[in-house]
């Protein structure tokens, strides 16, 4: 894996915490970037965008706008593994964008299996009797909170390091 991206579980939450830092969360596309932001005690996750996407610069400045208000410790994106483990065909894609946000930013990014999130978002929005062109409006922004819930949800239950 890349030198920018950690593991998960090397999150040091502790940290985060006592400096009052939040998590963003991303789900990236080739066409739009949903965002989420985590609360500071690092439990629940929240959406704040979807970034209709332009090109890297844009994207990064759109993104910077967004997020001024927080004070981001780490970032969470979603990697599209195949069924089998192996990384999917926007998995080359989403690294050149991650790396690209490391270089601007400087914050630690890790890596959160997706598989299943914009499945899994669909039927609930589905469930929830929304119709195809309202789900469509807010699923990549559903998605980000579903991956970063995901990932707070583990950090959390493994009890990460110090």
């Amino acid at each position: 894996m890349c030198f920018f991206i950690t593991e998960l579980k090397k999150l040091q939450t502790k940290s985060l915490e006592s400096n009052n830092q939040v998590i963003i969360g991303l789900d990236i596309g080739d066409k739009t970037l949903g965002i989420a932001v985590s609360d500071r005690r690092l439990k629940i996750a929240s959406g704040v965008a979807v970034v209709q996407r332009q090109n890297v610069e844009s994207d990064l400045m759109k993104f910077q706008e967004l997020l001024k208000p927080y004070d981001i410790g780490a970032i969470v994106f979603g990697w599209p593994v195949q069924m089998n483990g192996v990384p999917g065909s926007q998995c080359e894609k989403i690294l050149s964008f991650v790396e690209s946000l490391y270089l601007k930013f400087k914050i630690p990014c890790f890596k959160w299996d997706e598989r299943y999130s914009t499945c899994a978002v669909d039927r609930v929005l589905i469930q929830a009797d929304m119709s195809r062109k309202k789900r469509k409006k807010v699923i990549d922004k559903s998605a980000s909170i579903y991956i970063l819930q995901g990932a707070l949800d583990f950090v959390n239950r493994i009890g990460t390091v110090v």
